[in-house]
């Protein structure tokens, strides 16, 4: 199985690193540094927002591909903003549906998702089964994850988020341009997000980025067997 795990920012791919007994070593490619666990799994921060995350993630795909050693799925990983009470801070959220919530347009009705305007995608789903197999081994609950260039800062926000996406649970920057880079590979995606702080009004002073990390520590060491074991054929 090569696996290739996104996180926006260094911290975020320590914390997945910290999982497995032994260090990983840098390895350069074309566009990016991968950090290369033993198990042949490979660790990008590819930086924050979801376009940062594309690129990065398609130059790391692409140069997998060119050395015949293709990956056979990527995982969009961090910490993420959760919807109260559906997932409290220190929780975890392993995506069902990954959405851009921003990308449309603004109208006099309210906003229209680019699809709408005939355009594009805004929805990536991961393979079904492997969402509920991460879900078993980890306590994470699925639903939509949904990304967007800006975080939620106000309550207002928060809840207009909710009622175009009622599944929502978390909220991030990345998921949605690493599964864009994934689907143009014809590689599957998936995203899991440790919980550090409520969607909603920023207070950094409510926030567990410590936590957060910690759990997601603990998930990727329950998850090996899971994605080891996974059929990379299933869609």
């Amino acid at each position: 199985m090569r696996l290739l795990v996104v996180t926006a920012v260094p911290a975020e791919r320590d914390a997945v690193a910290r999982a497995f007994p032994v260090p990983g070593a840098r390895v350069p490619r074309p566009g990016v540094v991968l950090h290369r666990l033993p198990e042949g799994w490979d660790l990008l921060a590819a930086g924050v927002g979801p376009a940062l995350a594309a690129a990065s993630t398609a130059a790391a795909l692409t140069a997998a591909a060119l050395d015949g050693t293709p990956y056979d799925l990527v995982v969009s990983a961090g910490i993420g903003g959760g919807f109260a009470p559906h997932a409290p801070v220190g929780s975890l959220v392993v995506a069902d549906t990954v959405t851009a919530a921003d990308l449309g347009a603004e109208t006099a009705d309210g906003f229209l998702p680019v699809t709408d305007l005939g355009f594009g995608t805004v929805t990536h789903h991961p393979p079904a089964g492997l969402v509920a197999a991460v879900a078993a081994a980890t306590g994470a609950r699925p639903g939509t994850v949904l990304t967007g260039s800006t975080v939620t800062g106000t309550a207002r926000r928060a809840a207009l988020l909710r009622e175009r996406h009622p599944n929502a649970l978390a909220e991030a920057m990345e998921g949605f341009g690493v599964a864009e880079a994934a689907a143009a590979h014809g590689v599957p995606v998936l995203e899991l997000r440790a919980v550090s702080n409520p969607v909603g009004p920023r207070d950094r002073a409510a926030w567990r980025i410590g936590e957060a990390l910690t759990a997601l520590t603990d998930a990727f060491g329950k998850l090996a067997p899971v994605l080891t074991s996974w059929n990379p054929h299933e869609r």
